[in-house]
């Protein structure tokens, strides 16, 4: 269907030229092409230039502001937390460049990855380590694992870690998610050599699809799901994207005979686990304040449940293995971590979630600090009466539960 204005057919097309049409439909479109052509009651089109860009920079100042505020309310700007203390903290000795992550094993033993440097944030600036802390030994001390075999320890940038165990229960494989240089990402597979304090290196896993690699969760020797905390590996793109809302960061499945996305929806996917009967993977979606529940199908694929709200910047998750409660290190304000202030520094924040596959599962804050004490909460795992915490950049936290 062609159109054309009765005032001036050969310029602007806007009356149908094969159907009748009304008069007042005849009237509105020759008023419209006028407007187009003269501007209202004659004026210049130069003028109607200057109303049109006049409105233009109106709706993108609306625009950015409503984005600014968005992105405000994303890092829970204004947000204050008073303090929640637990009784009988201290600090673990040793640990003076972050615990970004950390898991328990059955009989005790912690494994802590240490010294991650993340664009943004305070970094020690040294290679990162790997350490374990016996929970069952008074002492409370960290005890760093030697590291052998073939991988680069002077670029060795520690990030998520995960335990898997065999079948045997004789062997232990340690996955830890490694930033060589910035931008990039890979997993670095260890075997875990407790009577030596040593984990040997056996394997590097890169891939186009683990671009941003932020944490994993290991399901067999060689085959783990991961995070993206990015859409792009860029900063500034990665950047646009959180500004504009776009979800648009991956989870990736990963075994040698198939690599492939299987879940979306994400401005940044942070921490991952499972569920203890392996049915359920849980997710932090850190930037909506949410954690993500998806059931594991066939062929690793993953069924999205739903989502439970926590209220803060959630970062890793661990699960106790008897009760399937899920326990996240939070941030409670990310502008104030970022800013890295020492006279307003970024607090620590411990989210309890109990019964999360029910119809009503219950959120708990376990422990709050402002800054004073611990800055930059990431992660934390009770076990046998007592709360390990640890840090992005800072140290790492023992208490009592209540």
């Amino acid at each position: 269907m062609t159109y054309c204005c009765t005032t001036a057919p050969s310029v602007v097309e806007l009356r149908s030229a094969d159907t009748v049409r009304t008069d007042t439909e005849l009237h509105i479109a020759d008023t419209f092409c006028t407007l187009l052509l003269f501007g209202p009651k004659g004026r210049s089109w130069d003028a109607m230039k200057w109303v049109f860009v006049t409105v233009g920079v109106v709706a993108l100042a609306a625009f950015l502001g409503q984005r600014l505020l968005k992105l405000s309310e994303r890092a829970l700007t204004n947000r204050e937390v008073p303090v929640n203390n637990l009784p009988n903290c201290h600090l673990l000795k040793n640990i003076e460049c972050g615990a970004e992550d950390l898991t328990i094993l059955r009989d005790g033993l912690a494994i802590i990855s240490t010294g991650l440097t993340f664009p943004g944030l305070p970094s020690c600036d040294k290679p990162g380590k790997i350490y374990t802390l016996d929970l069952l030994d008074p002492r409370l001390t960290p005890v760093e694992l030697s590291i052998k075999g073939d991988l680069d320890q002077d670029s060795f940038n520690p990030h998520g870690i995960s335990v898997y165990i065999d079948e045997t229960g004789d062997t232990i494989h340690l996955f830890v998610v490694n930033h060589p240089q910035p931008h990039t990402s890979q997993v670095e597979i260890f075997q875990f050599v407790e009577d030596d304090n040593t984990i040997v290196h056996r394997r590097t896993v890169k891939h186009d699809l683990l671009h941003s690699v932020n944490d994993i969760v290991a399901v067999g020797e060689e085959s783990f799901y991961a995070t993206n905390d990015k859409s792009y590996p860029g900063e500034m793109l990665h950047f646009l994207t959180v500004f504009l809302g776009l979800p648009w960061a991956r989870l990736v499945y990963y075994s040698p005979e198939a690599v492939k996305e299987v879940g979306n929806g994400f401005i940044s996917a942070n921490g991952i686990n499972m569920s203890p009967d392996k049915r359920y993977l849980y997710v932090s979606d850190i930037l909506d304040h949410e954690i993500a529940v998806f059931e594991i199908k066939k062929h690793q694929e993953l069924v999205f449940i739903k989502s439970v709200a926590v209220g803060s910047l959630c970062d890793n998750i661990e699960v106790d293995q008897v009760t399937g409660d899920l326990w996240l290190g939070c941030h409670p304000n990310g502008a104030k971590l970022t800013q890295n202030d020492p006279k307003n520094p970024g607090g620590s924040e411990v989210v309890q979630i109990q019964d999360i596959l029910s119809e009503s599962p219950v959120v708990t804050q376990v422990y709050a600090d402002d800054g004073s004490v611990l800055i930059g909460s990431s992660v934390a795992a009770p076990y046998e009466g007592k709360l390990l915490i640890g840090t992005v950049y800072q140290k790492a936290l023992i208490c009592d539960l209540k």
